[in-house]
C-alpha cells in the first residue's frame, strides 16, 4: 500500500524549477491598462507593434508558462512574457499598483 496522499505529491520531493531563458525586469506604470502588446514593444522583446501582433498570433509568446493569443491582454504585477528564447517580467513602479 502506498502513502501517498491524493492531491499532495510525495513528500520529501520537490520538482526542479523549469528551465527557460533569463528573465529581466521591467519597471511598468500600472495606474493605466498595460497590454501584452505595449508590454512586448516596452520590454524590448520585440522591436515594433507590428512584430508584437504577428508573434502573439502566431501563438509565439507565452505569459506565465502558457501561450497567449491575445495582444490586449491586461499585464498585472508578476507576469513573466516569454517569446523567441528572451523573458520579461512585469514590475510594478513604486507607487502604480495593478489589479487582475
Amino acid at each position: 500500500m502506498s502513502r501517498h496522499i491524493a492531491g499532495r505529491g510525495r513528500a520529501g520531493r520537490s520538482a526542479p524549477a523549469p528551465a527557460g531563458p533569463p528573465v529581466d525586469a521591467v519597471e511598468c506604470d500600472l495606474s493605466r491598462k498595460l497590454t501584452l502588446g505595449q508590454f512586448l514593444k516596452l520590454s524590448s522583446l520585440l522591436d515594433s507593434g507590428a512584430d508584437a501582433k504577428d508573434a502573439v498570433a502566431a501563438g509565439e509568446v507565452s505569459v506565465n508558462g502558457e501561450v497567449d493569443l491575445r495582444r490586449g491582454r491586461g499585464m498585472v504585477d508578476g507576469d513573466v512574457v516569454a517569446t523567441g528564447g528572451r523573458a520579461a517580467r512585469v514590475v510594478a513602479r513604486s507607487g502604480a499598483e495593478g489589479n487582475r
